[in-house]
């Protein structure tokens, strides 16, 4: 049974996630060079933890991550989505993406993200919207800028300059 997209775009379908995602999420979690930006790679525990977060946003937020794949072939790609985040003691609506690393450079995660952007301000009427970026993620710092934001703020999460980059509906 294929799941009823929330977002579609020219070649991504994104999608509720769900806890028998578990095994694609891994493939991501447990790469340390797709997770370098986050504070380590993930277990299996902390992934479920993660799909469990994310279900929750579902529920008390109408937004949270969606597990994008490829619009033709249904493929398993990575997550995309807008979640509530800290940024530096300010809760704001995150529009976040983590890919696979074997899906890197093909403009995946851009093009989630500004349908994610669209859907936030169109459907889900937010006015602002943020990424919250590690300073040296130099690839996540252009999708942001692709998907027109700018950047805001700066603060420290676990020793790590990060930078906010934000988009407002104006």
């Amino acid at each position: 049974m294929v799941a009823t997209p929330i977002i579609a775009t020219d070649r991504l379908i994104l999608r509720k996630m769900k806890r028998s995602d578990l095994n694609h999420l891994m493939e991501i979690f447990t790469d340390p060079v797709a997770m370098r930006y986050y504070r380590s790679t993930k277990t299996i525990e902390q992934a479920e933890d993660w799909i469990s977060w994310t279900l929750h946003n579902y529920r008390t937020c109408g937004a949270g991550l969606w597990i994008a794949e490829e619009k033709t072939s249904g493929r398993f790609l990575g997550q995309c989505g807008i979640t509530p985040q800290d940024t530096g003691g300010v809760a704001e609506m995150e529009i976040g993406y983590l890919f696979a690393r074997r899906e890197w450079g093909k403009g995946y995660a851009t093009e989630a993200a500004i349908a994610c952007k669209e859907y936030g301000f169109n459907s889900l009427k937010y006015k602002k919207l943020v990424s919250i970026i590690n300073e040296r993620n130099l690839a996540s710092i252009r999708v942001a800028e692709k998907v027109g934001m700018r950047k805001e703020n700066t603060f420290l999460r676990a020793g790590n300059k990060m930078y906010v980059y934000s988009i407002s509906d104006v």
